[in-house]
């Protein structure tokens, strides 16, 4: 048989191995800090209540490093309308994204205090990391990116909540998985492989397994098991079958995917917008929303039918982390000669230099972030489930905003881990 030549990215092993993750260890668990936190919870509450006016307790919530509740925004529109048109003009001015102190309001804001929040969140990353050892895709897919620890960041930033444990672990598994497919369109399958595998997904039938090449048939059934689980506490818990709504989101990404593996293959540049009204699906964000609205919020009808067609709630966060990740990894994917991002198609469609396509998906951010501001601060559609497609955003920005935060091992979003979830906090 005629052997495959498999393009390489050559990507490293990850630092966050199992044994490492699961010697993790804090001190937070402990009567002294359950009790302290107590009374540090009390002292806010106590704060909170002294404080009069909306705005100024608004200021009190975020100089304590915490998100400010949509519940807040709300009631902010209600009463200090010349504040809420500054609100809406750009989101990041409520959270401050930069390395130290964004990545802490991202991922903790939510919890009664750091101490029990780190804690909380190395009990949760070692579940994960276990999780992912018994699925046996580090070992047999090696040629892919192994990013659990990046993607619990991801689920951090997205689910902050500390009661919403559950949509933080599924959050993980989706991208961790989505991240593994992600490497076989854009790097490992051959076309006709990614064709099989694309029409496998379609199906979602395990009988088509025979058809698939050795590494895709593991790769699948991980998929097929963890989506059916997903489902099955779905049905169980609120009686909705929701399988045929999740095969469809997993078909449509592989499409995207698939499209996107010809594009390169062929060597066609799409435009700006072609590439946009593809990679806005293919960032995979539309999937980890609806599955985090499945893990979070009481479904009814009519909120899943208005999710599977896309609304502005979906479609712009999900076009925010599209360009902060083109504005984060193109260079480095340029010069590996993958496969092209919006900053590559604007300089071929219009003759420009790199700086200014740069300066056009800024711009195109900022749009997004007021189309999603005012899709998400001003309609809200949904019920509950407004902040958590926000956060989408900030998280985005924190991750992308000094390079590949998620692709590279050694940058700011390591750092940020580490802090996090690994180093011990000062106690007062």
């Amino acid at each position: 048989m005629e052997e495959v030549i498999r393009r390489s990215a050559n990507y490293e092993a990850s630092v966050w191995d199992d044994d490492y993750i699961q010697s993790l260890a804090s001190p937070y668990m402990g009567k002294k800090y359950v009790d302290q936190a107590k009374k540090l919870k009390d002292l806010v509450r106590i704060l909170i209540h002294e404080t009069e006016g909306e705005l100024d307790r608004l200021h009190l919530i975020d100089n304590h490093g915490y998100h400010v509740p949509q519940e807040v925004f709300c009631s902010l529109m209600d009463e200090e309308g010349n504040f809420k048109a500054c609100l809406c003009e750009d989101v990041r001015g409520l959270v401050s994204l930069d390395a130290s102190k964004g990545a802490s309001e991202a991922c903790f804001g939510g919890s009664s205090t750091l101490e029990s929040a780190q804690a909380r969140s190395q009990q949760e990353l070692k579940r994960l990391s276990s999780w992912y050892k018994e699925t046996g895709l580090l070992e047999k897919l090696g040629f892919v990116r192994h990013k659990l620890a990046e993607c619990f960041f991801w689920a951090l930033g997205l689910v902050p909540e500390h009661h919403l444990g559950y949509s933080r672990e599924i959050v993980c598994k989706m991208a961790v998985l989505i991240t593994i497919i992600d490497d076989i369109y854009d790097v490992y399958g051959t076309l006709e492989e990614l064709q099989l595998f694309t029409h496998t997904i379609e199906r979602w039938d395990i009988n088509s397994l025979d058809s698939l090449p050795e590494y895709m048939k593991i790769c699948f059934l991980a998929l097929f098991n963890s989506v059916n689980e997903l489902a099955y506490h779905v049905l169980r818990d609120q009686g909705f079958n929701v399988i045929s709504n999740l095969r469809t989101l997993w078909a449509e990404l592989c499409r995207a995917y698939y499209l996107e593996a010809r594009w390169f293959h062929s060597g066609y540049v799409p435009t700006t917008n072609e590439y946009l009204n593809t990679a806005w699906i293919s960032i995979s964000s539309p999937l980890v929303l609806f599955c985090v609205y499945l893990a979070t919020n009481p479904i009814n009808e009519k909120e899943l039918k208005s999710l599977m067609q896309y609304p502005g709630i979906i479609r712009w966060p999900s076009t925010v982390l599209r360009l902060a990740d083109d504005l984060g990894t193109s260079s480095d994917e340029m010069k590996r000669g993958d496969v092209l991002k919006s900053i590559q198609c604007y300089m071929k469609e219009t003759g420009c230099s790199e700086e200014d396509a740069r300066t056009h998906v800024k711009h195109l951010i900022d749009t997004a972030l007021k189309r999603m501001n005012k899709e998400i601060l001003m309609e809200n559609p949904i019920k509950n489930f407004g902040q958590i497609a926000m956060n989408l955003g900030p998280i985005s920005l924190c991750i992308y905003q000094n390079g590949d935060g998620f692709g590279l091992f050694h940058s700011e979003t390591k750092k940020n881990l580490v802090s996090l979830v690994v180093q011990p906090f000062p106690m007062p």
